[in-house]
């Protein structure tokens, strides 16, 4: 039985268990569980192991509990708005530089412990609502977030160029659906998905994993 690991932060995590490992909390994660373990029964094994909040920084801070002794062959990380929102109000986000270095040292290490997992990186997106709208404090907030989350973006895109890893296009996705709709539709706050953005996220999901 093949292990998929999800990995990341509240997109991912979305109320999964600390406790009973079965629970893979009610986004994307679910979402594919549910369909790959349905069309190819005890096949696979899903781990989740986002967590709410996270930086890339705090992904590595974890890599041997959460990504290493686990032994996943396959494994997807989304990670990039938090590296952005935390700059916002507790000034404790973390640059596009260095997310991008420490992003590379953590696909180096995986890869050093599990030769033969096979990674995929999705693509950190955002849309304006509560969560990115301007504020008094921060007159261009939107702007500023859109620019930085899309900087992240482009390194997680470069690391998984850099390292020959399977990358997920979300942003365009995102904002094409959201050409009919409010964006709310899809990112309640402009950040957390929405149980049709969690859909559109294990469909794009899918399409890269019958790639790998």
């Amino acid at each position: 039985m093949k292990t998929i690991l999800f990995q990341g932060d509240s997109i991912t995590d979305c109320g999964r268990s600390r406790e009973n490992f079965d629970n893979v909390g009610t986004g994307y994660p679910l979402l594919v569980k549910s369909l790959l373990g349905y069309e190819h029964p005890e096949s696979f094994q899903f781990q989740n192991r986002g967590i709410s909040g996270n930086r890339i920084v705090d992904v590595y801070a974890r890599i041997k509990a959460d990504i290493i002794n686990l032994k996943p062959d396959y494994m997807s990380i989304l990670i990039g708005v938090n590296d952005v929102w935390h700059e916002f109000g507790n000034h404790n986000g973390v640059d596009a530089d260095k997310f991008e270095k420490i992003y590379g040292m953590l696909i180096e290490e995986i890869r050093a412990a599990l030769p033969d997992i096979k990674i995929m990186i999705l693509e950190p997106f955002c849309l304006r609502a509560s969560a990115t709208e301007n504020t008094e404090e921060y007159p261009d907030k939107w702007n500023t977030f859109r620019t930085e989350v899309e900087k992240r973006a482009l390194k997680a895109r470069a690391v998984s160029e850099k390292y020959g890893l399977t990358f997920v296009p979300l942003q365009e996705k995102l904002d094409k659906a959201a050409e009919t709709t409010e964006n709310t539709y899809w990112l309640a706050d402009g950040v957390h998905p929405t149980a049709m953005g969690h859909e559109l996220i294990k469909r794009e999901w899918l399409k890269a994993f019958e790639t790998l």
